[in-house]
C-alpha cells in the first residue's frame, strides 16, 4: 500500500480507497477463511449498548467472526494492519493505538442501516477500515458502502465492494451504511482505536 497516497487522502477528505491493497496470496487465504464457516465460528452481529446490545437483523443483518491471531491468515493480516498503524501515526499523528477486526458475511438481501462506528468522546474508534474479499463482484451485485458527512443528507461516496479494495475513513466523522446485495458479500471490517486515557504502555495489538 502507498502510505503517502493514503495519508494525503485521509488528511484532505477524511477517507481513502486503495485498490489491490493486499498481496493476492493473502487475499485468497482470507477469502477462503471467510467461506469456511464450519471452521470459523460466525454469530449474528449485535447493535445497541451494554445490556441492550442484541442482534437486530432489521438494522444490521451480517454475521461476524473476530480475527484470531493464532490463525496464520488472520495473523498475517493483523501484522499488515500493525504496519499500517505505525506508518499512519508517523505521517498524520493520529494517535492510533490498537487494531481489532472481524470477518463479516452479509447474505443476499442483508444490510446495515446508517450509523457511526465510534462512541462520542471515547476515542474507542478513530479510523475504520474494510477490505472486500469476494472475487468477481459486478455492479449489478450491489452491496455498496455509502459514506455521509454528519451535516449532509446525501451520500458523498458510493463504493462498490470490489475484491481487494480497502476503504479507510475517520470513524468519528463519517456516518455510513451498507446496502443490500443480490449475493453473499464477504469482508473484514476493522477499527483503529485511540490510546485509553489511563494507558501509558507502548501500543499493543489486540
Amino acid at each position: 500500500m502507498n502510505i503517502d497516497v493514503i495519508a494525503t487522502a485521509l488528511s484532505s477528505r477524511g477517507f481513502a480507497t486503495v485498490e489491490d491493497a493486499l498481496p493476492i496470496e493473502l487475499l485468497a487465504r482470507l477469502e477462503h477463511a471467510c467461506h469456511d464457516t464450519a471452521a470459523v465460528p460466525f454469530v449474528p452481529a449485535a447493535t445497541g449498548r451494554a445490556a441492550g446490545r442484541e442482534p437486530r437483523a432489521s438494522i444490521r443483518g451480517d454475521v461476524i467472526s473476530w480475527l484470531n491471531d493464532a490463525n496464520d491468515a488472520d495473523h498475517a493480516y493483523l501484522d499488515l494492519m500493525e504496519g499500517l498503524r505505525v506508518s499512519l501515526n508517523q505521517h498524520l499523528y493520529l494517535g492510533l493505538f490498537a487494531f481489532q477486526g472481524h470477518y463479516a458475511i452479509y447474505e443476499a438481501g442483508a444490510h446495515y442501516d446508517k450509523h457511526l462506528d465510534s462512541l462520542a468522546g471515547q476515542r474507542n474508534r478513530l479510523l475504520s477500515t474494510v477490505i472486500y474479499l469476494d472475487s468477481g463482484w459486478a455492479l449489478a451485485d450491489g452491496g455498496e458502502l455509502l459514506l455521509y458527512r454528519a451535516d449532509e443528507p446525501a451520500a458523498i461516496a458510493r463504493i462498490l465492494p470490489r475484491p481487494g479494495l480497502m476503504v479507510l475513513f475517520l470513524s468519528e466523522e463519517f456516518p455510513h451504511e451498507v446496502l443490500a446485495a443480490t449475493r453473499a458479500r464477504r469482508s473484514i471490517a476493522g477499527w483503529f482505536s485511540g490510546r485509553p486515557a489511563a494507558t501509558r504502555e507502548p501500543s499493543q495489538r489486540s
